[in-house]
């Protein structure tokens, strides 16, 4: 090394060390001159332009060579690394001498080189670390080793980055590195660097394995001596029994450290794990691989995963099985189609250039990381999940049960059904379950038996830690995938081995969290919402039952049998009704003009023709025997069953196409949030169009089956008994989260009544919120056994400790035994919650010192002389920290600023010109409106005196023409009919044409003031018609300008009912006319009427009118809390009555049942009394 602007060499503290030998030690190699080209660390130019002539991707004879005196080093390191770190622990970092020398005396004669050293002025210390197993012209500081190992952990591989900064900080001090030439070196800490932490690294792995041998033999011993104690101990349990292998209590003590097991898996079982692959951690296969150097402890061999999956091709070659499936074979495949399509054959195509395209984990339930299995083949193959599984049996007691989640544990569980792939063995302790976040992936008689949320036992486990654990792993997927294949697997094991460490530390903060966040805030809201249900638990229950079993009947997948062929005939249908189109405005635009007779003719023929395919295409239709093989739809409209089945069979397309874009938006908030690598412009830009192409076919969908139910509702007959599919959002943030979107249309009629769970809002949110509560209460009942257990492992491990303490033999390594004793018994204070207080640990420290008496038969630790750690104390600038906030893992923040930036743009800018700038529907997040079922004081009106009307007879409709305002309405012989009728049920007709005939009448300045809504303006708004529909229909009221709006208001379900509400802005308040005076359904027309104020004033804005109304602060008012209606079909016209004391000024009218029959007179009077068109 010379220093810059000199020739001459210089002897710098800080960079320069000078070694000095015996010459009667001939053991020690002799050290060449640093200016000495060393074979086993050529400089990085020359490995330059090596690479450039040809790749070496397998390793030579002098690598191996080289790899081989490594391993040979390593051993021989171990115990002077020890003294070391037994002299330097807790004291300062001495300065280091001028002359490091074995020569006690330093009086023999000296033999001196010079190597290069590097030091920073906070890291100077005299241990050394060579950089080669021989000759090594260079040594780094262990110290910085050390801080390197330590930052490792904390981040990721940094090699590049170190040697590059190193190579900075010493030209900036004018030390340049060259060679025996004097030309510079461009990279010269790089290679031995990297040398020096992987070998250092294999050094702490070789001192952890001796400390933990001798850990584990004091664990042995304590275990035995309890074991003989539990043998006395008699339990009424039938639990037994246990203990899982020491790999798996230090992994995670709260999860295996346990004696008790045998919990059926129905009831949740005594192991909770979570699976899944990632392929982001993947190897170029033109990186090569170098000679084996260690042995991870994480991933499973494999030979041992190969194995597996030729087991699993054999057994796939026997006969299936036919096990009774809890869920149908339907559903199963549709979950299966699902994740394929939004995986895409996962790196199907990845291995030309990729040896290893991913990795697989198994975790806990904490989020610990278990054990991995390297992705050596094309996709995600079961192979990989069963061994992880198979290789987690193996280290737990022969009676103990696990409960495994994974994305698609349903499809691996119907494997194991139909094939011997596990030993019957394992599968009968086995339970597979789905993950909570990607629900949506699934059919819903998928999720009936498969989601954790609505499995017995399963508490708040999610399944989602393996992809908090890829969060923490995202640093590492560029180096990995350049780095040898061996080092690729050593750089995932080391990361995990520190992660699970951390995470370790970490469970008593992870209970704590759980008990506020998880079981104290999700169970009070679901105790909320059960108070306010009027069912009670034991008919929730019953529902719930009813619900199960209905939605898990193969009769409710047997439309998708019909998929294909319905497919084709509604296919042609569409064809065929896009000529008639056609041929009709032929057939206009020729009679317009002068058409020839041929040519009349010839429209005709086709016209004749059309009218012979549409009836074969009515007999195709017939031929798919939807009435034989859905008898219980005979005697219902055939139009409405088609129109339904064309429903259904959209929301089955619905489903799968919001799934994909689902799977899309989840990978782009990976990306954000860490969990996957960072978005590249250009993918960016891919990810970006491939939303937007995709979105504008969605929402198409989402409109045509809105579309769908609005027809349907509009042709229901409630004697029918089928429930009407409900609305789906447009936007794909609500979509998400609907939970109507998992359900099917329902085809099958119910007998006697609808069921409750199926019609009842609040019962379904009554059913969630027990569900809830229920695994609530589960998730109680686990923690406080992971409690117990940690307060097991925290007195075995702290007699372990202290055991080997006083062991003989282990007196080498006492300071790294200490070091864990002292952690451990810091733990204790982050260890203690509420479920397992600090005297519960204070108690098992007394104890493990009792046991460490009792095997080593000494009460006093040997005397050795202790270095005592320094503490600092910093003081809190703010005060004490009382209440200590502990975030989620997943609520951390991750994102770079840029990757939020990039959140932001694909959030509020997607698909460019396909989505519109203005969408009402974005102003109805927050509306609501508090109900306070308490009659306001009101006015009442009677217009008994205005029931008398000369009638003029006829047999013809009427037409009132557009009047006041409003269009024209017209009234049919058959709704004149409903009229006269003394117990006819009105329609809508009758309703909207009526009001508006009441307004004529009864006009003066409060009519001024009211704006007459239509009964189909609410369904707009609840089948999220589009913005130019709402306007179109509503805008002629001018209601931006009133301060009353009338809206009636129908209810389909049962046998249908009328309802109104009067919405009033000067007040603020929501009138609400029942004569039936139910409180219930309330609750969900409130949310869309609150929804049409919101969407109808923001339109009104769009249009450039002046609205002032805030949407914050309303009240919900009924006009009636005691029935007013005697029988079941006057509630229209009781309907009618209110609106026309709105329109008298009065709040409600004053009107009896009796006075009813006169209502209807007056109504039918003044339709009469339009003349007959």
């Amino acid at each position: 090394m010379k220093p810059e602007h000199k020739q001459t060499k210089v002897h710098a503290v800080d960079a320069v060390e000078t070694i000095s030998d015996t010459s009667q030690t001939d053991a020690l190699a002799e050290i060449p001159d640093p200016d000495f080209e060393i074979p086993s660390e050529p400089s990085s130019d020359i490995l330059a332009q090596e690479s450039h002539i040809k790749r070496r991707i397998l390793p030579d004879k002098a690598t191996d060579s080289l790899y081989s005196s490594w391993k040979t080093l390593i051993p021989f390191l171990v115990e002077p690394h020890l003294k070391y770190s037994a002299r330097t622990l807790a004291t300062a970092l001495e300065i280091t001498p001028e002359v490091i020398s074995a020569c006690a005396t330093r009086l023999c004669p000296q033999k001196r080189t010079t190597i290069a050293c590097l030091f920073f002025d906070m890291l100077l210390h005299h241990g050394l670390f060579p950089t080669a197993p021989s000759q090594p012209r260079m040594a780094v500081s262990v110290e910085l080793l050390s801080f390197y190992r330590a930052l490792f952990e904390q981040s990721c591989d940094a090699i590049n980055a170190l040697a590059s900064a190193l190579k900075t900080h010493y030209s900036r001090r004018g030390f340049i590195m060259a060679d025996a030439q004097g030309e510079i070196i461009q990279d010269p800490f790089h290679r031995g660097l990297g040398y020096a932490v992987q070998w250092y690294d294999i050094l702490q792995v070789q001192i952890e394995r001796r400390v933990e041998e001798a850990v584990q033999n004091s664990r042995n011993r304590v275990v035995t001596l309890r074991s003989q104690a539990e043998d006395y101990t008699s339990t009424l349990s039938t639990l037994r029994r246990g203990r899982c292998a020491p790999i798996l209590i230090q992994r995670c003590p709260a999860c295996f450290a346990g004696t008790m097991f045998g919990k059926p898996t129905a009831e949740g079982g005594d192991i909770h794990t979570a699976t899944d692959g990632n392929f982001h951690h993947r190897h170029r296969r033109a990186a090569g691989d170098c000679p084996h150097f260690y042995d991870p402890t994480y991933f499973l061999p494999k030979e041992y995963v190969d194995h597996i999956g030729r087991r699993i091709e054999a057994q796939r070659k026997r006969p299936a099985k036919s096990p009774v499936p809890l869920v149908p074979d339907e559903a199963i495949d549709q979950c299966e189609t699902a994740y394929e399509a939004a995986d895409g054959k996962k790196q199907k195509a990845a291995m030309d250039s990729f040896d290893d395209t991913g990795i697989m984990a198994l975790i806990c339930r904490h989020d610990i990381p278990l054990f991995f299995a390297n992705i050596d083949s094309p996709g995600e193959q079961q192979k990989y999940s069963v061994a992880l599984l198979e290789h987690l049996f193996s280290l737990i007691p022969p009676h103990a049960t696990v409960v495994a989640l994974y994305d698609v544990g349903c499809v691996l569980a119907r494997s194991l059904s139909k094939y011997d792939i596990l030993p019957s063995s394992i599968v009968s302790r086995l339970r597979l379950a789905t993950t909570a976040m990607h629900a949506y992936g699934h059919e819903w008689a998928c999720q009936l038996v498969h989601n954790p949320r609505m499995c017995i036992g399963l508490g708040l486990s999610d399944g989602e830690g393996t992809e908090r654990l890829w969060s923490r792993f995202v640093c590492l997927i560029g180096v990995e995938r350049s780095s040898s294949r061996q080092r690729h697997l050593w750089l995932i094991d080391r990361q995990a081995a520190a992660i699970g460490s951390e995470m370790q530390s970490d469970l008593g903060d992870w209970i704590r969290r759980r008990l506020k966040r998880g079981i104290n805030d999700q169970g009070t809201a679901a105790q909320e919402v059960l108070d306010q249900c009027e069912l009670s638990i034991k008919d929730l229950e019953s529902e719930w039952s009813q619900q199960r079993s209905s939605q898990l009947s193969v009769r409710a997948h047997a439309p998708a049998r019909l998929k294909k062929e319905l497919d084709t005939v509604l296919t042609l249908q569409a064809d065929l009704d896009t000529s008639n189109t056609a041929l009709q405005s032929t057939r206009l635009m020729l009679e317009k003009g002068a058409a020839s007779k041929d040519t009349l003719r010839a429209l005709e023929a086709l016209e004749k023709g059309h009218d012979r395919l549409m009836a074969k295409v009515e007999i195709l239709y017939a031929s798919l025997n939807i009435h034989d093989q859905f008898p219980e739809l005979e005697g219902i409209n055939l139009d409405f069953v088609r129109l339904l089945l064309m429903a259904r069979d959209l929301k089955m397309n619905i489903h799968k196409r919001a799934i994909a874009s689902f799977f899309e938006w989840d990978k782009l908030d990976r990306a954000v949030g860490g969990a996957q690598q960072a978005l590249g412009t250009k993918l960016h830009q891919q990810t970006r169009k491939a939303i937007a192409k995709r979105q504008p076919a969605l929402l198409t969908a989402l409109r045509k089956f809105n579309t769908y139910c609005e027809h349907l509702e509009a042709s229901y007959d409630p004697s029918w008994g089928i429930p009407l599919p409900s609305p789906l959002p447009t936007k794909l943030a609500e979509l998400r989260g609907d939970p109507s979107l998992m359900e099917d249309v329902w085809i099958t009629p119910s007998m006697g009544q609808v069921p409750r769970w199926l019609e009842d809002a609040d019962v379904r949110d009554g059913i969630r919120a027990l569900l809830k509560r229920e695994r609530c209460r589960e998730e109680q009942k686990r923690l406080s056994i992971e409690a117990d257990n940690l307060c097991r492992f925290f007195g075995d491990e702290l007699a372990a400790l202290e055991l080997a303490l006083r062991t003989p033999g282990c007196e080498l390594i006492s300071v790294l035994l200490r070091q864990r004793h002292n952690q451990l018994l810091r733990l204790q204070t982050r260890w203690a919650n509420p479920l397992a207080s600090s005297l519960r640990f204070t108690s098992r420290a007394k104890d493990a010192l009792e046991i460490t008496i009792t095997l080593s038969g000494s009460a006093q630790t040997p005397n050795m002389h202790w270095l005592s750690t320094t503490l600092l104390e910093v003081p809190d600038p703010e005060g004490e920290l009382t209440d200590v906030q502990f975030a989620e893992p997943h609520d951390l923040p991750a994102a770079e600023s840029e990757h939020t930036a990039l959140a932001d743009v694909l959030e509020g800018d997607l698909g460019g010109e396909e989505i519109e700038d203005f969408d009402s529907m974005d102003y109805v997040n927050d509306t609501h409106a508090v109900i306070m079922w308490e009659a306001p004081e009101v006015h009442q009106s009677v217009i008994r005196n205005r029931f008398d009307v000369n009638l003029t007879l006829g047999s013809s409709r009427r037409d009132q023409p557009s009047r006041d305002g409003y269009p024209h309405q017209t009234f049919e012989l058959k709704d004149i009919a409903l009229l006269a009728s003394p117990t006819a049920y009105l329609n809508d007709t009758c309703i909207n044409g009526c009001a508006v005939l009441l307004f004529s009448e009864l006009k003066s300045v409060v009519t001024g003031h009211c704006a007459l809504l239509t009964s189909h303006d609410l369904p707009r708004i609840r089948y999220n018609a589009s913005d130019d529909i709402l306007w179109r229909n509503i805008s002629y009221t001018c209601y931006w300008e009133k301060d009353i709006w009338i809206l009636p208001i129908h209810r389909p379900s049962n046998i249908g009912h009328w309802v109104l509400c009067v919405i009033r802005f000067s007040s603020k308040e929501l009138h609400l006319f029942d004569s039936l005076a139910e409180k219930k359904p309330w609750k969900n027309d409130i949310k869309d009427v609150m929804k049409l104020i919101a969407r109808l004033l923001a339109i009104a804005r769009q249009q450039h009118h002046h609205v002032t109304t805030e949407l914050d602060g309303w009240i919900a008012r009924p006009l009636k809390i005691t029935p007013v209606q005697t029988n079941s079909y006057d509630c229209g016209v009781w309907v009618l009555a209110a609106i026309a004391a709105v329109f008298r000024g009065h709040h409600v009218t004053g009107l009896c049942q009796d006075d009813m029959r006169h209502l209807r007179h007056h109504l039918r009077a003044l339709v009469l009394s339009i003349p007959c068109s």
